[in-house]
């Protein structure tokens, strides 16, 4: 009796024992059942919608059982109003009232343990329910079934009307109840209840914009702390959340879609709410989720990068696994989830992009090796951007397209720390290959030379690289290679030029000899193909490193072929001091001993690449004609007959027939030179003037180096000598020699007639004439040679 009077039931309504009237004709069961009746319709409805028939439990006429903590439905605790009970049980059983952590936190200190105070609750609501089934009575016997059939002729009663129910009041949770919300992760009803313990809060503090509270020292009130804790913990479940969502589908508790799903309502709840607070006041959870995702991220990829095997290139490429199986997951199951209004896919993104600008920030700031710098830079500029950024529906971020990884002055010292160090790295290197290349030269053992290759290998590791990493690195990096190309190639001239001025190679066998010649005539192509190359890819400034490059690698191969050519020519030279003489207008066997010695020599110099090859075999094919040409200029023959002209003429187009054949099995490109033989015979051969004059023209204008001199020496060789005719010959030399296209001298490839000296012609004088016009005074001034210097005479001896 003392809870019904607790719970405001009078006393009087409410029957004791030996008060009930009992009759014998009426069941003792049924008096009670209809004075239960009576007693409900009196008493009304409970506050919290249940009948007040004395059949109903504790549980049922309170609305909670203060036996089964924080798990039935209640009101947080308030400040006690006037009428309402101050006890603590009161308190408890009281309906409307919110429940605070204080009371509960005193319950469980009454009851002891959590286990050991539901066992005691669940042992004394049974005592108690016994107890009140005894003070019951017996259940009441309902009516028969037969009782209840209408009686024949009698309508049938038309059922009561239905009674709309009140509508249930919505009970305020306490504060535990709100943390256990939490914990089970229903994370947006704990919200919606939070958000009303902050409107009492602020109803209960006089108005004001609700916001976090005060310290307790500054007088935060117990609703404000409870309020502020509620918060911690929301986020702690919150940002929890979002960890273990990342790491995959079905680990974690409450961690799936809906869990998700509660995360984001309440995000867009406290949005809402933030606008009501205003802005100082505002507690910005969308923010707060913004950077915990970010944590989240950060985590995700320090646990990945540590363990990948192959330096920084292998964790870069854990990085990027791990970046897209995530992205992956947020693409495919936890953007969808999210409010549409939140941007979530954005958020994660911008979240993982920022926590890899950390991790590679802080990469670039350490002394990497210049592997692991070419690897940084490489994955910024095109892993990420192509493998990564690609992949990803850049359209839902928000603010445009994401910042750099690394800024600008971090990207420009990493570049600029590889470039110096591939310029200290390529300088020592290629020195080293050219001294262990150089020491074979002077063997006589079977070596080939791998100088180019290797060189071209230690430079093109780089040059290759660079470009994919930007277009400007790679223009830096191949004029810091042109650079280095271009000092070494002057260093390997000074040894080339050393080795062939040192004395003892030429004890060399001659086949060794020409083998290592050849071998260093080899290197240039390669390396004026990597020159030019790097040229081309690099800045306007590379220029005069190529020019030096190939300036060294011109005077290389030309001294070389110089080489070869005088190593050669010294064979030939027997055959060549037997032509233009009497015995070459009869035989051929100086030509033919030119034309074989040239074509077995071919057979070694065909080991040259072809770019050399072919200015060697220029360089012979005219080397050749001018030493065939030259006896004839020295005026080893005199054609004073016309039979003896048309014979020289005829000899000399065979031999010129034959060397073009020679030559063109050769392969050589030099086809000026075929006609330079056959126009000089044709000079000798012609009779009549204008056609030599014109033949003489033609002479001078394709060869340009004529002079005057060499068509001296051809009319003096066919017998013409001062007469008018010749006068007139010589004439068409002076006329073109004038011109200003004749004056230009040809180029030192094209260069033929100048290689050929002419002899000064005798000066012809009649002594007696000449000596008779001169008289004595004019013969006094001519020079006369002195007497020869008289013998210093000895010196006597002394006599003894």
């Amino acid at each position: 009796m003392p809870i019904l009077k607790s719970l405001g039931v009078a006393d009087s309504k409410v029957p004791r024992a030996g008060t009930l009237p009992l009759r014998s004709s009426r069941n003792p069961f049924e008096e009670v059942s209809g004075l239960e009746e009576e007693e409900a319709a009196e008493l009304g409805a409970l506050p919290n919608g249940t009948s007040c028939r004395r059949r109903a439990t504790l549980e049922k006429l309170a609305g909670l059982s203060p036996f089964r903590l924080g798990k039935t439905p209640g009101r947080r605790a308030g400040s006690p109003r006037d009428g309402q009970p101050r006890s603590f049980l009161g308190r408890v059983l009281s309906p409307g009232i919110r429940r605070s952590s204080a009371d509960f936190g005193l319950l469980a200190r009454l009851q002891g343990s959590r286990a050991q105070g539901d066992e005691e609750a669940a042992g004394e609501a049974a005592r108690r329910l016994a107890f009140l089934r005894l003070g019951r009575g017996p259940k009441p016997r309902r009516a028969s079934l037969a009782e209840r059939v209408v009686p024949a002729g009698e309508a049938a009663p038309e059922p009561p009307p239905k009674v709309p129910e009140p509508p249930k009041v919505k009970e305020p949770l306490s504060v535990l109840e709100i943390l256990s919300l939490i914990q089970q992760r229903e994370l947006a009803r704990a919200d919606e209840h939070i958000l009303e313990l902050e409107a009492e809060e602020l109803a209960s503090s006089g108005g004001g914009a609700p916001g976090p509270p005060k310290a307790e020292g500054a007088g935060g009130g117990r609703r404000a702390r409870d309020v502020a804790l509620l918060y911690e913990a929301l986020q702690r479940e919150m940002w929890a959340l979002v960890r273990e969502t990342l790491a995959g589908p079905g680990l974690g508790a409450g961690s799936g879609a809906g869990a998700v799903a509660q995360l984001g309502q309440v995000l867009v709840q406290e949005e809402a709410a933030d606008g009501r607070r205003g802005p100082e006041a505002a507690r910005k959870l969308r923010a707060r989720w913004a950077e915990a995702v970010a944590r989240a991220a950060r985590e995700r990829l320090e646990a990945a990068a540590p363990g990948a095997p192959g330096g920084l290139a292998g964790q870069l490429e854990a990085l990027r696994g791990r970046l897209l199986e995530d992205m992956g997951v947020v693409r495919g199951r936890l953007a969808p989830s999210y409010p549409a209004g939140l941007g979530a896919f954005g958020v994660y993104l911008r979240g993982y992009h920022g926590a890899l600008a950390e991790w590679m920030g802080a990469a670039a700031r350490r002394r990497l090796p210049l592997a692991d710098r070419y690897a940084l830079l490489h994955w910024h500029n095109q892993v990420y951007p192509r493998e990564v950024l690609g992949l990803v529906d850049m359209v839902a971020l928000e603010n445009g397209e994401l910042g750099p990884l690394l800024s600008p002055g971090t990207l420009r010292g990493l570049e600029d720390e590889c470039v110096t160090d591939v310029k200290a790295q390529t300088r020592a290197a290629l020195l080293r290959v050219l001294q262990e290349d150089g020491e074979h030269w002077g063997s006589t053992e079977d070596w080939s030379s791998n100088l180019a290759q290797d060189v071209c290998e230690l430079l093109e590791e780089h040059t290759e690289r660079a470009p994919r990493i930007s277009q400007e690195f790679g223009e830096r990096m191949a004029h810091c290679c042109l650079g280095g190309l271009a000092e070494f190639l002057q260093s390997f001239q000074q040894l080339v030029e050393r080795f062939h001025e040192n004395p003892g190679v030429r004890e060399l066998p001659p086949d060794t000899y020409i083998s290592r010649t050849i071998s260093l005539v080899n290197c240039g192509p390669p390396l004026r193909a990597l020159a030019e190359r790097l040229a081309r890819v690099g800045p306007p400034e590379s220029e005069p490193a190529r020019e030096a490059a190939a300036s060294a690698l011109d005077r290389v191969i030309r001294l070389c072929h110089r080489i070869l050519t005088d190593l050669l020519f010294q064979e030939l030279q027997p055959h060549f001091s037997k032509l233009m003489r009497r015995k070459w207008l009869s035989s051929s066997e100086a030509l033919d001993g030119i034309v074989g010695t040239l074509g077995a020599k071919a057979l070694a110099l065909r080991r040259m690449q072809d770019e050399p090859y072919q200015a060697l075999v220029a360089e012979l094919h005219r080397r050749a004609l001018v030493e065939y040409v030259r006896p004839l200029f020295r005026g080893r023959l005199r054609c004073g007959s016309a039979r003896t002209r048309s014979r020289v003429a005829g000899r000399l187009r065979e031999d010129a027939a034959q060397l073009e054949r020679l030559f063109r099995r050769l392969e050589s490109q030099a086809s000026w030179l075929d006609a330079v033989v056959p126009r000089l015979a044709e000079v000798l051969r012609l009779e009549d003037t204008p056609s030599i004059q014109m033949e003489v023209g033609v002479l001078v204008r394709d060869y340009p180096d004529i002079r005057q001199k060499h068509v001296a020496t051809l009319l003096d060789i066919r017998g013409l000598r001062h007469t008018a005719a010749r006068q007139e010959i010589l004439a068409v030399t002076r006329d073109l020699e004038l011109c200003e296209v004749a004056a230009l001298s040809p180029p030192r490839d094209r260069a033929f007639f100048a290689d050929i000296p002419v002899p000064r012609p005798p000066i012809c004088l009649s002594l007696p004439l000449f000596l008779g016009r001169l008289t004595l005074s004019r013969l006094a001034c001519l020079p006369w040679p002195r007497p020869p210097a008289p013998s210093p005479l000895r010196r006597p001896q002394a006599r003894r």
